[in-house]
């Protein structure tokens, strides 16, 4: 029998529970893809002890395990369907889905998450979820069928119009997203395809599984320009191919029928492209942090944030924003944002405020070592330059550069920073704060900062054209 621990697909359920699925045993004909789905946290179990494969899948458990299967937000919210509450287990995931086109609701404003989902229905939400090209019923059907995905009935026909169970939806689910799953004909090798990699100078990053989301995938290997490779099959923009004895997937634009000519050398690199800045407005949407003076701390740190951004945007330097609107991340959505995202360093963007009776700026850097991060020298000199210069862009106070206890630098995995520009409860400080261009002045120190840290600390003299984008030259040597 399959043993896990798990939460039951069941929308409404909360019941945690561990054990048996005595109604799959090793001989299920669904057993090897009920269980990589487990695995994957994609599909569960409806009870402690039983899978329940014949069970018929609604809407709401699609959306769920379709959901689970892209790595999106599954997080409770507010669907904006009336018989949808923020209280469902599937809300999160609905909201997602609906967002991106791959699953709607009805005229009435209704979702149904209980109704049952058919076939045709299925072979639609796979092709619009994974890409695979299919707009109705029928072409969707023949696509998971030209690909391995699905079968027909015993009948001949797809059978659009039968309500599917769970044991047939975990199937198609694990071959959509695992070609070793795929039904295959004739020649037992799947890998008939002989195709050609087309980088350049550059190598192609071989992955574990498709690239589907943002969060990057496992890469297994790299792929250099001219080299043959196996296809089996494509999944979207994903071509599933072998490479000797590994299998994986790769970008299929990367790829071409004839072998591509040598390429020359390659050019050097331009300066700074290695490097990607994650921006952090503070606090956002339900969250208006301090006030003052009808002033709110999110939306003066969004503000400065742009600024901030808008000076990157002149270099090739890449700049990622935990939130560009008014919305409100998480603190650790904040703290993994950078490691999600592919960030070198973190740089949170904040206002103070204490009774109208404190004013100046400081920063802060967390250094205790059992924090997740450990860049404590990194992110002490980073917070250095910044508070240097966002004392020459507002002369106020300086309250220092500190230790902090704070979830965005404690959870983060690379040199970080946050930095209170001033307090927005003070008469002085606001002078600064409630100015349009003083807070560009402090958008433009926070990216002189970040180019000192790099051009001083990480030795990085090849940014030093950068400076001149903002008027100004390296700061002095500080820490």
């Amino acid at each position: 029998m399959y043993s896990t621990h798990f939460f039951s697909n069941s929308p409404n359920s909360h019941v945690e529970a561990s054990g048996n699925f005595q109604d799959i045993g090793d001989s299920h004909r669904a057993v090897t893809e009920i269980s990589y789905l487990v695995n994957k946290k994609i599909i569960n179990g409806v009870t402690s002890t039983h899978f329940v494969p014949d069970r018929e899948v609604t809407r709401g458990e699609a959306a769920a395990m379709i959901g689970r299967s892209l790595g999106l937000n599954g997080t409770k919210r507010d669907t904006g369907f009336k018989d949808v509450g923020a209280g469902n287990m599937a809300s999160g995931y609905i909201v997602e889905l609906v967002n991106k086109k791959v699953i709607s609701g009805y005229s009435d404003g209704t979702f149904r998450p209980n109704a049952k989902l058919n076939r045709g229905e299925m072979a639609i939400l796979i092709n619009r979820a994974f890409n695979l090209g299919g707009t109705n019923s029928s072409n969707s059907a023949q696509i998971l069928m030209d690909k391995g995905i699905a079968q027909g009935m015993t009948d001949g026909s797809f059978g659009t119009n039968v309500t599917i169970i769970r044991s047939d939806f975990a199937v198609f689910l694990a071959r959509t997203l695992n070609a070793d799953f795929r039904v295959q004909s004739g020649d037992t090798s799947i890998f008939k395809t002989t195709q050609y990699v087309n980088v350049g100078s550059t190598t192609l990053n071989m992955r574990s599984k498709p690239q589907i989301t943002n969060s990057p995938s496992n890469v297994i290997a790299k792929l250099t320009h001219g080299q043959a490779v196996s296809v089996a099959s494509y999944t979207g923009n994903w071509a599933y191919i072998k490479v000797n004895n590994l299998k994986g997937y790769v970008d299929k634009s990367y790829l071409q029928s004839k072998k591509p000519s040598a390429v020359l050398p390659a050019p050097p690199p331009v300066a700074g492209n290695d490097i990607t800045v994650i921006i952090d407005p503070g606090h956002g949407g339900s969250d208006p942090g301090a006030d003052g003076f009808g002033f709110l701390e999110k939306n003066v740190v969004l503000n400065v944030g742009n600024h901030m951004k808008a000076y990157f945007d002149k270099t090739a330097i890449q700049v990622k924003m935990t939130r560009t609107g008014d919305t409100f991340p998480s603190l650790t959505q904040r703290a993994q944002f950078a490691g999600k995202y592919g960030g070198d360093l973190f740089v949170s963007i904040h206002a103070n405020a204490f009774n109208n009776s404190a004013n100046g700026q400081e920063s802060f850097y967390y250094s205790s070592k059992a924090a997740t991060n450990p860049y404590t020298n990194q992110s002490k000199a980073l917070s250095i330059y910044m508070l240097g210069r966002m004392q020459e862009a507002w002369p106020l106070v300086n309250r220092g550069v500190k230790e902090g206890n704070l979830a965005v630098l404690r959870q983060n995995t690379v040199p970080a920073t946050l930095v209170e520009m001033g307090f927005i409860d003070s008469a002085t400080d606001i002078k600064y704060i409630q100015s349009e261009t003083h807070r560009k002045n402090m958008g433009r120190a926070l990216f002189l900062a970040t180019l000192d840290y790099y051009y001083h600390y990480e030795g990085r003299t090849d940014l030093a054209q950068y400076y001149s984008v903002a008027g100004s030259s390296p700061s002095k040597r500080l820490h």
